[in-house]
Formats: structure tokens, C-alpha cells, sequence
């Protein structure tokens, strides 16, 4: 990659950044679990994404290990979004 690709690409990241924060900050905290249960999806397609570089074969050290960290985040992003939507729906059950 030259030099003008990392640069527009970190741009791209840095206003991603900004973008997300000023969207999450504008979300009630009243919908904010039922939106967090719909991005699940998106992490679940990170975890695939992930487990497709962690398993490439020809990777570097670096690339194995990052690969491997995006694996266990991502596994960890979808299984506490899901315990946490759990939660939430058991709050909306009638009690016996």
C-alpha cells in the first residue's frame, strides 16, 4: 500500500469514529438494548470475517495473531450482546 491509501483510509476511520459516537450519544437509553440485539448480526459477520483471515494459510506471525484477536472479540461482542438481550426480554415476562 502507498502512502496515500493508509492516509485515506485512517481518514475514513477517524470520521467513521466521529460518526458512530454522534450517533450512539443521539439513541435513548430505552432503545438502546433492542439495538444492540440487532447488531449482533454485524458482529457475527465480523467473526466470520475473522475466522477467514485467522484460517488463511501463507499468513504472517502478525496477521495470525491479529486474526486471532479479532476472532475472540468479535465471540465475545456476540455472546454479550445476546446474554444481555436475553436479560432484557426475561424483564418483559409476567411473573408467576
Amino acid at each position: 500500500m502507498d502512502l496515500n491509501t493508509i492516509v485515506m483510509l485512517l481518514a475514513l476511520f477517524v470520521l467513521s469514529l466521529f460518526l458512530g459516537v454522534e450517533l450512539i450519544t443521539k439513541v435513548p437509553p430505552t432503545l438502546h438494548t433492542p439495538l444492540m440485539s440487532g447488531t449482533n448480526a454485524i458482529s457475527g459477520i465480523t467473526l466470520v470475517g475473522a475466522l477467514l483471515v485467522a484460517g488463511k494459510e501463507g499468513n504472517t506471525l502478525l496477521v495470525n495473531i491479529l486474526g486471532f484477536t479479532a476472532v475472540v472479540l468479535a465471540t465475545l461482542n456476540v455472546v454479550g450482546g445476546y446474554l444481555v438481550t436475553n436479560r432484557m426480554l426475561a424483564m418483559f415476562k409476567r411473573k408467576n
